[in-house]
């Protein structure tokens, strides 16, 4: 499982020109699913997303968490995170979830991060989404198990 998390002063999706998800301050979080995740790892990526500490103290440092903060977090689901790119001119996908599972898993992510007391705003699986975003910093960091 892969989560690819920008710090953003706001974010948004649509889907067909409608807005589907929205955050102000906060986390916008693309997750894809690989072959063989788990449960268990899918609990344990949301939880160390919202204690990754990538928000700015009083003195400037990255030291606090999602939670610490008070954000927000956007979760969009990207398959072609799993993409394998090491060779050739064109993305393998032999490592990507099938849909069915990549979806059941994307839903307990969001569940846990709800569970875990974030606001929760997401995209909607398998569609053609449009990400619109104000990067802060700009910081992003690719987090896997």
């Amino acid at each position: 499982m892969i989560a690819l998390i920008q710090r953003v002063k706001f974010a948004r999706v649509e889907v067909n020109g409608a807005t589907v998800g929205a955050i102000n301050s906060g986390l916008l979080l693309f997750l894809g699913v690989e072959k063989g995740d788990t449960d268990s790892g899918c609990d344990k990526l949301a939880r160390r997303v919202i204690d990754y500490r990538v928000f700015e103290d009083d003195a400037g440092k990255m030291n606090l968490s999602l939670l610490q903060s008070g954000g927000e977090i956007l979760v969009v689901s990207q398959f072609t995170l799993a993409a394998d790119t090491r060779k050739g001119l064109r993305p393998s996908f032999s490592s990507a979830a099938i849909p069915a599972e990549g979806e059941r898993l994307y839903q307990r992510f969001v569940t846990q991060l709800r569970q875990l007391g974030v606001t929760t705003a997401t995209g909607q699986f398998g569609a053609d989404m449009q990400v619109s975003l104000q990067n802060d910093g700009p910081v992003t960091f690719s987090l896997q198990l």
